[in-house]
């Protein structure tokens, strides 16, 4: 129990409905956690890798039929469907609940239901956000302690006040005699559900990521962009990094990018430029709130990283893999015979003798993956190499730049900075990104994923961007982020990209800063400011002839083509798409037309 009477009473609700064998509520402990690795264990749900490889790791194998978000399934219960607008799925909220409730009846039978009080946040910082979340799943408590603050001194901190419920169940009770299943979940049904006006999350069926671990996405940018627009802040999709020149002047970044674009690395970069430093905050979302100073300060909620890890390896990502030394969860992973993960790309040569992510032999040269694509990692930031000391300050960091970016082969240049925060708003709205044979849809189509938020908005993304709009009234403008458009992706006619990217993006991040401390030029285009010939350091990278000059040339004709589709993009959204970003786009073809003559 807890002095918080509105947690004690849903808990006894919740209790009374799903009808677990027992209740436990979080601590927060090692020994807990260890007893949630345990029993992971003991059912079958984990195996133990080998200690003198990654002491205190494990690896998870799923059900196949449960190995991602599954958007399909994922709503957002507004009372009005126009609040929820056209990017996301809508179900009214008494509705979904009546449908909920009768799914989640003796939904935890045989189970012992775990109370995770949890902090999205350093615990007591003023951008943080509690959240408790139930569940019936030792591999969401194992992941929780790991990816969010749980435990006692959460409760301590939030006293008798509001927070976010998170309510999650696998959906699989057990009989008196029933063997547990080594990934329980419910083949049938599926919903990942949000309530924005009450601020809760109703989890049911999956067991897998960010369907059941609540705080992640549903919390941290579907209840918390609501939070945001609410109380006059933003909740984004961004890595957060810390750049430090050779004068020892530092510089904090976000970024907004779609999957299969380089956040990660981005966010861990080992820069290629003699005497320049990158340090990691966060690599996956951002809390901003105006702090006292007129900045947007930014805090990572999170805990630790949730990575991807096919692809992950030393040449692409250093500093990932050093985080993985141990006490780490990896989940739908190969094993190798010396009891240790492999993936696709993490070594130059694939191991013999492997078991694959469904328990089947696996050895190199064979057809199939050996890992899920979406196999993942689980491991505390605190074990990046690169963390920054400041990282989980509780006043957050003072943010110089915003990022968008989106993988484009052509059209659009390798950097662009907005031509103030309208137009950097614009750009947000706009970004789209070509999807690879990782994604739904055809290879090479255009996928528009405004602030890399599309999955995550939780309400009206035109009301999202209005939202964006209004912060050079909450602060002075000067003291706003600059913004900016990367794309690392841009190819020549011979289809190679014309970009080295990695440890070479760190020579875009130098002009960045430099255009921040006004030290760096750019030129005027139609659709912003690019480097001027001169200003990108290029010093000691091999180019080929002509590849620098195409990577910040802006393509009148391809931009003409844009304009009508990222017209398409903004009618979806009717009366409620913000006039300035509307007037954007005529700006943008006006300007477009006049450099054509």
């Amino acid at each position: 129990m807890s002095r918080n009477a509105m947690l004690d009473a849903w808990v006894s609700e919740v209790a009374a409905l799903c009808g677990p064998e027992r209740v436990h509520w979080c601590d927060g402990s090692k020994a807990e956690y260890d007893a949630m690795i345990r029993v992971m264990i003991q059912t079958g749900t984990a195996v133990p890798l080998a200690d003198d490889t990654r002491p205190g790791s494990v690896l998870v194998r799923s059900h196949p039929a449960d190995v991602a978000r599954v958007e399909d399934r994922t709503y957002i219960c507004s009372t009005n469907k126009d609040d929820a607008g056209p990017t996301n799925n809508w179900m009214a909220p008494a509705e979904m609940k009546a449908t909920l409730t009768e799914l989640f009846r003796g939904s935890m039978a045989g189970r012992t239901m775990y109370v995770i009080p949890y902090s999205m946040g350093p615990i007591g910082s003023p951008i943080a956000n509690i959240g408790v979340e139930l569940t019936d799943s030792p591999y969401v408590v194992a992941n929780m302690h790991i990816m969010t603050r749980v435990g006692s001194a959460v409760l301590d901190v939030l006293g008798d006040g509001g927070f976010v419920r998170g309510l999650h169940s696998v959906g699989a009770p057990l009989g008196a005699n029933d063997p547990d299943s080594p990934w329980p979940h419910n083949l049938e049904h599926k919903y990942i559900c949000h309530f924005p006006e009450t601020r809760e999350i109703w989890s049911f069926g999956s067991g897998y990521g960010g369907n059941a671990l609540l705080g992640k996405k549903c919390h941290a940018l579907r209840i918390a962009s609501v939070q945001a627009r609410d109380e006059g802040w933003l909740a984004e999709h961004m890595l957060i990094l810390k750049l430090t020149n050779p004068e020892g002047r530092v510089h904090y970044i976000t970024g907004a990018f779609p999957s299969a674009c380089g956040k990660t690395n981005l966010a861990m970069l080992t820069p290629t430029i003699p005497g320049w430093k990158v340090e990691t905050i966060g690599d996956d979302i951002a809390w901003m709130k105006i702090g006292r100073d007129g900045r947007l300060r930014a805090i990572n909620p999170e805990a630790g990283f949730f990575g991807v890890a096919p692809g992950t390896s030393e040449a692409t990502n250093a500093n990932a893999m050093g985080s993985l030394t141990g006490n780490a969860i990896f989940t739908n992973c190969a094993m190798t015979e010396d009891g240790d993960v492999w993936w696709e790309q993490m070594t130059d040569e694939a191991p013999e003798g492997a078991t694959d992510w469904l328990r089947r032999p696996w050895s190199r040269g064979t057809a199939r993956k050996a890992a899920h694509p979406n196999a993942r990692f689980t491991v505390p930031a605190r074990q990046c190499p690169v963390i920054a000391p400041e990282w989980e300050d509780p006043e957050g960091v003072p943010i110089d730049a915003i990022l968008f970016g989106g993988r484009r082969t052509s059209t659009v240049p390798l950097v662009t900075e907005a031509f103030d925060w309208t137009h950097g708003t614009f750009m947000g709205a706009t970004a789209g990104s070509e999807t690879t044979a990782a994604a739904v849809g055809a290879v090479g189509q255009l996928r528009r994923d405004p602030m890399a938020m599309l999955p995550f908005c939780g309400y009206n993304m035109a009301d999202y961007w209005n939202h964006w709009l209004t912060f050079e009234q909450r602060t002075s403008p000067a003291k706003l982020p600059r913004v900016y458009f990367v794309n690392w992706f841009l190819k020549g006619p011979d289809g190679k990209f014309l970009w080295p990217g990695y440890g070479e993006n760190s020579r875009v991040l130098k002009w960045i800063v430099e255009r921040v401390e006004g030290t760096a030029e750019a030129v005027d285009t139609p659709i912003g400011r690019v480097p001027a010939p001169g200003a990108l350091d290029i010093d000691g990278l091999q180019l080929a002839d002509g590849a620098l000059e195409r990577l910040l040339d802006v393509d009148i004709e391809g931009w003409l083509n844009e304009v009508p589709l990222i017209r398409d993009h903004f009618a979806k959204f009717g009366d409620r798409l913000p006039t300035s970003l509307a007037a954007r786009a005529d700006d943008l073809e006006r300007s477009l037309l006049v450099a054509q003559e």
